[in-house]
């Protein structure tokens, strides 16, 4: 990657590895990163992730938007329609 890279972790925090993202950090091979998901979760308030100034951690919050959570509950209300139609 390169130094002015950021680094977006969505998905799974498995993904990431966590240690030698820290040493990117501090070494300033990447220039940041921006955590939504780790491993473990929550992570430690000791981890070293939380002491850089150059990495964002938040608590698994990514899907919290009104578009996703409308989709969510459309989702839900058709799975509880389609099941008790089946049933």
């Amino acid at each position: 990657m390169k130094s002015s890279a950021v680094l977006i972790n969505t998905g799974r925090g498995e993904l990431v590895d966590q240690d030698a993202l820290v040493e990117a950090l501090q070494n300033k091979a990447i220039a940041a990163a921006g955590l939504d998901v780790t491993t473990p979760e929550p992570l430690p308030p000791t981890h070293p992730l939380f002491s850089l100034e150059n990495c964002v951690v938040m608590p698994h919050i990514g899907s919290a938007t009104v578009k996703t959570r409308q989709a969510m509950a459309d989702i839900a209300v058709a799975n509880h329609v389609r099941i008790k139609i089946t049933f």
